[in-house]
């Protein structure tokens, strides 16, 4: 059952590739699920998650929005459909999520910056070529920052992929083939441990969502690790009440077998007693 996560650039033809490839490998695509399940599980519309998402939110809504939030449940949601395999992932971070997961196969589908600001004018039907690039750029440097932020990497580098693609080069129909090829190669077939990685990472992702759903520990900020069923919670909380919390959250998730409850509370000093509550 592959699964493949394609990177997300405007004007690179990503989206071409993406539907022609489910198409001929019969495959499932990832649509507007991860959007709907953001938007639903902040209760926001799904115009803001889109518009944080490409640079285009405004100085109130980046300030009031918990963009830690958004990373959470993105993350839960592509976990989730992966583990379903038989898929096809683009953007929300899938490559970078899924990058310790062996068998997913990692894609880039890129062009140069003129054919892209090319592609947006016919797109829009604009022949304002500044208008166009300054699009453009705005995008990239929303998805750089993002990738960043998130992940810790520069976006683009070429070791993040397995494949990188340029349509300026490759048709549609050479990318598609290109990675089906790849996709059917031993390294990316699915095995016990790496399908037992995927569940771990998906299970992490709950624990972590679920965190952020309960008022009592949705400002805890603590290290989460599964293996096997088995969730390790480390790191600091400011009271017992908060780690009591946190274990019990961790115990309701799906999947969860175990919660083996590793966190520390604060130590509160003279100085600063008066202020603990």
């Amino acid at each position: 059952m592959p699964v493949i996560a394609m990177t997300q650039e405007m004007g690179s033809l990503a989206k071409d590739v993406s539907l022609q490839l489910a198409q001929t490998a019969k495959l499932n695509i990832m649509r507007h699920e991860v959007l709907e399940h953001v938007a639903g599980r902040m209760h926001v519309p799904g115009s803001l998650i889109s518009r944080l998402r490409e640079g285009k939110a405004g100085l109130v809504e980046r300030l009031t929005t918990d963009r830690e939030r958004v990373a959470v449940y993105t993350a839960q949601e592509v976990f989730d459909l992966a583990g379903k395999g038989s898929i096809v992932l683009r953007g929300w971070g899938a490559t970078c999520l899924l990058r310790p997961v062996r068998h997913v196969l990692r894609v880039r589908v890129t062009r140069p910056f003129k054919q892209r600001v090319a592609w947006l004018m016919d797109h829009l039907g604009t022949d304002d070529e500044a208008f166009a690039e300054a699009e453009v750029q705005r995008s990239d440097s929303a998805h750089a920052s993002r990738m960043h932020d998130q992940f810790g990497v520069t976006w683009g580098d070429p070791l993040l992929y397995d494949l990188v693609l340029n349509t300026d080069r490759l048709s549609v129909e050479s990318c598609v083939e290109q990675i089906r090829q790849l996709a059917s190669r031993p390294e990316f077939q699915e095995t016990a441990e790496s399908r037992a990685m995927l569940a771990d990472l998906a299970l992490n992702a709950r624990i972590r969502a679920a965190l952020k759903d309960h008022e009592s520990t949705r400002d805890v900020n603590i290290n989460v690790e599964s293996k096997n069923g088995k969730a390790v919670l480390s790191g600091i909380v400011i009271n017992p009440r908060e780690s009591t919390e946190a274990a019990r959250v961790a115990s309701t998730v799906a999947g969860t077998v175990n919660v083996d409850n590793q966190l520390r509370v604060m130590v509160s000093s003279r100085r600063f007693a008066s202020a603990k509550t």
